[in-house]
């Protein structure tokens, strides 16, 4: 838990877990990982098998949060020094937008995407872990990337019309 603790807190942020909900969620990563952790074979590394758990935790807490249809929080994932209360409302609404952009993708391209782009995994990997092959795992994240990147540029359109 010390070693991937932050990984797991961090992907589960970008999978779209409601901030209220991460720590449970987290909860719940690791204790699968407790419970399945001997019937673990090595042909992935331990990073990569977490992942996986991270992906189905993840879902289940989005797919809670929609069928309650609540409304995800803001939380602080920022440690150590005291940032200025500038930096920290920047760093809010920055990772607000991420997720909002993120929302815009199905279980599938999300996972694709947050895996490859944000996390840096190869894209065997990648595929690996989403169970699939590999080119389905490009075109999902091609997918993905044009989605998000529009978002993006509607966001910035309608911000240089304020």
């Amino acid at each position: 838990m010390r070693e991937h603790g932050p990984y797991v807190h961090r992907l589960l942020r970008r999978l779209g877990v409601a901030a209220a909900d991460v720590d449970d969620a987290f909860q719940e990563v690791f204790v699968v990982v407790h419970r399945k952790l001997d019937s673990f074979e090595y042909r992935s590394s331990i990073r990569t098998w977490v992942y996986g758990i991270c992906v189905r935790v993840g879902t289940r807490h989005r797919r809670r949060r929609v069928a309650r249809q609540e409304v995800s929080a803001v939380v602080d994932e920022l440690a150590g020094t005291a940032p200025s209360p500038e930096a920290t409302l920047h760093a809010h609404e920055a990772r607000r937008l991420l997720d909002s952009f993120l929302d815009k993708l199905d279980d599938d391209k999300r996972a694709v995407f947050v895996l490859y782009e944000l996390e840096g995994m190869p894209m065997r990997d990648v595929a690996d872990l989403t169970n699939c092959p590999l080119p389905t795992a490009y075109s999902r994240l091609r997918i993905a990337r044009e989605v998000v990147f529009d978002a993006i540029r509607r966001f910035q359109t309608q911000k240089d019309f304020k």
